[in-house]
C-alpha cells in the first residue's frame, strides 16, 4: 500500500477516534467521569438508524437524524435517571455507574437486534477512490470524515466561544461551585453536556460502522482507541483529544501495515506509554494539587 494511502487512511480513522474522543472529554471535563458507556451508547443509536432504514424504508438522512435525536435523549436520560439520583457519589462510584448502563445497554441492544453481524452502509463508500494527484489516493469515506469532522470542530469553536450556553459549559467545567452562586443552573448543563457528548459520539460510530460490521460490540475497539487518544492528547485539551486521534491512526496505520498481529494492541500500549511519561497528556497543561 502506498505511504500517501497510508497516512490519509490513518488521518481519516484519526478524525474518527478524535471525533469519538471528544465525546469522552466533554463528559469529562464537565463532571470528571469517564464514561465507559460512550461506545454501547453509540452503538444504541446506531442500531435505531440501521432498524429505520431495514424495516421500514426511511432514507439514510432522515434515519441519521433521529438517530442524532434518539442519542441526545439517551444522553440526558442516563445522567437524570442513573447519575443525579446518586447521593455523594465518589468518582469510582460514578465510573462504575457508566459501566452498569454499559451492561444494561449492552443487554438491551442484543435482545432487541441479537448479536447477528449486520451490514450497515452509508452514503459514503471506501471503496470509491479519488485520484486528486498523481499516485495520490483518497477514498470518499476518508473525504466525507474530513469534511464532518471539520464542521464539528468549527461548530462547537464557535459554540463554546460565542454562546451563552457554551460559556455556561465553559464556567461549570471550570467549577461548578461557582458557577452554581451566579445562576448556572449547573444541573442542566450536565444534561446538556451527555446529550452534547451522545450526539458527537454516534456521529462518530455511524462513520465507523461503515468500514465494519455492525453489531452490538463493534464499537469496543473504536472507544478504546478514542480513549488512548484522549490520553494521549490530554483529557482537559478538546484540541489536544483532535491531535491525539491524528496521531493514534497514524500510529495504528502503519503499525498495523508493518505488524498486523499486533494493532490491536496499539491503544493499550499508547495508554500505557503516556500514563508512564506524561499523565496529563502531551498537549495538557499539567497541574500538582499542593495540600
Amino acid at each position: 500500500m502506498p505511504f500517501g494511502q497510508l497516512l490519509i487512511e490513518g488521518l481519516a480513522m484519526g478524525a474518527c477516534y478524535g471525533l469519538f474522543g471528544l465525546a469522552v472529554v466533554i463528559i469529562y471535563r464537565t463532571s470528571e467521569v469517564i464514561n465507559f458507556a460512550a461506545g454501547t451508547m453509540a452503538v444504541f443509536s446506531t442500531y435505531i438508524a440501521f432498524h429505520m432504514i431495514t424495516f421500514y424504508g426511511h432514507p439514510f438522512w432522515l434515519a441519521f437524524f433521529f438517530a442524532l435525536v434518539f442519542a441526545a435523549l439517551l444522553g440526558m436520560f442516563v445522567e437524570f435517571f442513573f447519575l443525579r439520583p446518586a447521593k455523594n457519589p465518589t468518582l469510582l462510584g460514578l465510573i462504575v455507574i457508566t459501566i452498569g448502563v454499559q451492561l444494561l445497554f449492552g443487554g438491551l441492544v442484543c435482545w432487541k437486534w441479537t448479536a447477528d453481524q449486520q451490514a450497515f452502509t452509508i452514503p459514503f463508500s471506501y471503496q470509491v477512490i479519488y485520484e486528486p494527484l498523481p499516485g495520490v489516493f483518497i477514498s470518499q469515506w476518508a473525504v466525507a470524515v474530513f469534511v464532518i469532522a471539520a464542521v464539528i470542530v468549527t461548530l462547537l469553536f464557535f459554540f463554546f466561544k460565542y454562546t451563552k450556553l457554551g460559556t455556561a459549559m465553559r464556567a461549570t467545567q471550570q467549577n461548578k461551585h461557582a458557577a452554581k452562586i451566579v445562576g448556572i443552573k449547573t444541573d442542566r448543563i450536565f444534561a446538556f453536556s451527555w446529550a452534547f457528548s451522545s450526539v458527537i459520539g454516534v456521529t462518530a460510530a455511524m462513520l465507523i460502522s461503515s468500514r465494519t460490521i455492525l453489531d452490538p460490540e463493534f464499537m469496543m475497539e473504536p472507544f478504546l482507541r478514542a480513549f488512548a487518544a484522549a490520553v494521549l492528547g490530554g483529557l482537559m485539551s478538546v484540541p489536544g483529544v483532535l491531535l491525539g486521534g491524528g496521531i493514534m491512526g497514524l500510529i495504528e496505520n502503519f503499525f498495523g501495515y508493518a505488524m498486523p498481529a499486533w494493532k490491536p494492541i496499539t491503544a493499550f500500549v499508547v495508554i500505557v506509554l503516556v500514563l508512564c511519561v506524561r499523565p496529563s497528556g502531551l498537549f495538557a497543561k499539567h497541574y500538582v494539587k499542593k495540600v
